[in-house]
């Protein structure tokens, strides 16, 4: 199946003009356009919108490129940045593809042993840091003789830095200092190295999740990055005048598509959250047409509305219970491809004045255009609930290697599905239902890895996405799984993991879960980690008292409470698919641990090896299990944590699930 000749006409693809090949180019071109007259981003500091226009982030993205060219940066160097969403960040990493550079984005919250992987294996001579975390992690690096290609450590938060004498680390204004001196000596030279690239040249460098080996450096062109934007906004137009949150990291491959490489084409405004804890109120405050989560995001947007109702007043509850059928009855209706009767569009209109448009309005929802979700899959509940309040949510499909695969329209979204494929995007199933995509923005390859990029493009250009699923006759793609993470049923059948875990995570007191199983085991199992918040707001309310999280995790209240969730998505399996026992892990899944990717997929063979003697436990019969776990801490401290687990049963029911259930 291919969307590529639907739109092969398309002005968006065809080949690119020269003098618009790259992101510097078109982010140039731009700010001559508009100049001091147009808001070009936005960052909220200290509860102020400070606005930026187009030309200070050309004098900003100018200084600081022919800084770092002062420094030693040359054509094809790599430098890294790691830190959060800022107004710096992206005038770094559009300074250093000014100069030919190529820049390597890293998750904040990264240890100080994945920042000494990535700096290390991308060979980075430049690192720009957010702020002074990020700084001693790297002096901490320097000190131990493992960073030692880094000239300099550049950072543009100063808060905690002041007394830092050492001359290895420089302030941004110290860096865009330097670059005014060196244009008062080589005028016209910010523009002479813009011209000077090409869209071949590498941009970025994407390192993958790594959930089954060491991250690689996936080599993205600009090329590839100009038309994985424009795969998207052929079928979804963005305007200059569109209001966009960048809050989900620079370091995840669909930011820079629709955030940064979107800015610099299309001219959308991009606005910065003050910090993660006000990142809700500052997207009420901005209302923004366009807004790009991943899907735990959007699953703790549902959780954070359905624990504020349990807390509001009976009238809301009321109205809440009373129009959310409505909602999801008028999206059955669009979604068979039907109007919806009279009597129900006049409901939704009492509801959308009762509740849907003050929930919208609560989540700075009122005026979103296009609302996408990528990264691991998120709940069809989810997109079900988002679409009975007005929000079309949209599935967005991709990988770090090809970026959007598929996408969803509106008029078609369909829960089941991660929608057809983008314009200008082939797909096509492979041996074993593996999904095949060959697009302009597919790769160029992993760095230093020639045996990987060979595996992974064959030799028409389609890369291996090592994902399963199926095209239906309607052109949208079914996801899947991991073809290594799909479940082999006792009956032979297959069915996803991810599926069940997605179903389970709908629930508010559900944070994360890994649902186990396979021909060596007679069913299926999960073990589920406890929303702790939601659960101990919950468990205040209802009266059960409680210490610590391990504590909370294993109260037989608690227990009962998730006991429902569980039986809630047992009753959408098939018999053979149903959970027959879960347990409630003491500790939440941890990124640092090597349990979670940045982007919070599973590492699901090194869990199944991690939590082996639990899940040995657990298909042996036992009601309990003794665990001694090792938590290893941000600061690189280690401990120890010891408790009784329950393993919970559940009794089975033979009766069919519902056909639109069935895997």
């Amino acid at each position: 199946m291919s969307e590529l000749n639907n739109f092969a006409d398309h002005p968006l693809l065809q080949p690119l003009d020269p003098a618009l090949d790259t992101l510097p180019k078109f982010f140039l071109d731009r700010a001559k356009r508009y100049g001091a007259d147009k808001v070009a981003m936005r960052k909220k500091r200290y509860g102020i919108w400070q606005e930026y226009s187009w030309a200070e982030s050309l004098a900003h993205v100018r200084d600081f490129c022919l800084g770092l060219v002062s420094l030693g940066l040359a054509r094809e160097d790599k430098v890294c940045i790691i830190g959060d969403n800022d107004p710096e960040y992206y005038w770094a990493e559009l300074a250093v593809q000014s100069a030919g550079g190529i820049s390597i984005g890293i998750f904040a919250d990264a240890s100080p042993q994945e920042l000494e992987y990535l700096v290390n294996d991308s060979e980075s001579v430049f690192v720009v840091a957010h702020d002074q975390e990020q700084c001693d992690k790297m002096l901490e690096l320097r000190e131990a003789g493992k960073a030692p290609r880094v000239k300099r450590v550049i950072y543009w938060e100063e808060r905690g830095l002041w007394n830092y004498n050492d001359p290895w680390l420089l302030s941004f204004p110290q860096v865009e200092a330097l670059g005014r001196a060196y244009a008062a000596d080589h005028p016209g030279a910010y523009e002479e190295l813009v011209a000077a690239g090409h869209g071949d040249e590498i941009a970025i460098f994407s390192y993958t999740s790594g959930t089954t080996s060491l991250p690689k450096g996936a080599m993205i062109s600009h090329r590839n990055l100009i038309y994985s934007t424009r795969h998207v906004v052929i079928i979804a137009p963005f305007y200059d005048t569109d209001n966009y949150v960048s809050f989900s990291p620079l370091a995840w491959i669909t930011e820079q598509s629709l955030g940064l490489s979107n800015h610099v084409q299309n001219g959308i405004i991009i606005n910065f959250p003050e910090r993660a804890e006000t990142v809700q109120q500052d997207i009420r405050e901005i209302a923004p047409a366009t807004l790009l989560f991943p899907s735990r995001l959007w699953e703790n947007l549902i959780s954070m509305v359905q624990v504020r109702l349990s807390d509001s007043t009976w009238i809301n509850r009321a109205l809440y219970k009373l129009f959310m059928p409505v909602g999801y009855k008028v999206v059955d209706y669009r979604d068979a491809g039907k109007e919806p009767p009279l009597l129900w569009r006049a409901l939704y209109r009492l509801g959308d004045v009762a509740i849907f448009h003050p929930l919208r309005d609560k989540l700075g929802m009122v005026r979103m255009r296009e609302a996408y979700t990528s990264g691991a899959a998120l709940s069809p509940d989810a997109l079900r609930w988002f679409r009975a309040i007005g929000v079309t949510l949209k599935n967005l499909y991709g990988s770090t290697e090809c970026q959007t695969h598929t996408v969803h329209r509106s008029g078609d979204v369909r829960f089941e599905t991660v929608g057809p494929p983008a314009p200008g995007v082939e797909i096509k199933i492979g041996e074993g239902g593996e999904v095949l995509v060959r697009s302009r923005s597919t790769f160029q390859g992993y760095y230093k890895a020639p045996e990987a990029t060979a595996k992974a493009l064959d030799e028409e250009g389609f890369f291996h996405t090592g994902d399963a699923g199926f095209l239906r006759e309607d052109g949208h793609l079914v996801y899947l799984d991991r073809v290594s993470d799909l479940i082999q049923l006792a009956n032979g059948e297959s069915f996803s993991p991810q599926y069940i875990e997605g179903r389970l995570k709908f629930s508010p007191y559900i944070q994360d879960v890994m649902a186990v199983g396979g021909w060596d085991t007679p069913f299926v199992s999960a073990i589920i980690n406890i929303a702790f918040e939601n659960v101990a707001r919950w468990a205040e309310q209802n009266r059960v008292s409680f210490t610590t999280f391990v504590d909370l995790s294993q109260k037989p209240q608690v227990y009962a409470l998730i006991r429902r969730d569980v039986e809630r998505v047992n009753a959408t399996l098939p018999p053979p698919a149903r959970l027959r026992r879960f347990v409630i892990l003491h500790k939440a899944f941890d990124p640092d641990e090597a349990e979670l990717t940045r982007t919070r997929k599973l590492r699901r063979r090194f869990m199944e090896q991690r939590y082996g003697e639990i899940l040995h436990a657990v298909y042996d019969g036992q009601e309990e299990v003794r665990v001694r776990a090792e938590v290893k801490y941000r600061d690189g401290r280690s401990g120890f944590v010891e408790t009784t687990l329950h393993i919970e049963s559940l009794e089975q029911k033979e009766t069919e699930a519902p056909s639109h259930a069935r895997a």
